[in-house]
């Protein structure tokens, strides 16, 4: 308002923004990254990984006396591998074939 009145005093035209004072154009570009080959097959061997830990725990708890289930060893590492992979699907966009 200060700087409205001075311009009024002073004499000075508005500047040349204040004439079209409504957006012309709006460009939204997608932010995420694209998915990378590699990191995808290291998801893939980590599954795996984590498949054949689930079948050795399982296997222990069977033939030994544990004093707890297997699966407050095997549910913890699965809800970190989803929780790793899902933020790392929900983050990243399929790059479009050429």
């Amino acid at each position: 308002m200060f700087a409205t009145f001075i311009r009024l005093i002073a004499g000075r035209p508005p500047p040349e923004l204040e004439h079209n004072p409504f957006v012309e154009e709006v460009r939204v570009r997608d932010s995420r990254i694209r998915r990378d080959p590699r990191t995808l097959r290291f998801i893939l061997i980590c599954w795996i990984l984590i498949a054949v830990k689930h079948v050795l725990v399982i296997w222990a708890c069977e033939n030994y006396a544990t004093p707890f289930h297997q699966l407050w060893v095997n549910f913890p590492t699965w809800l970190l591998g989803a929780l790793a992979t899902g933020i790392y699907f929900a983050r990243t966009r399929v790059r479009p074939r050429r």
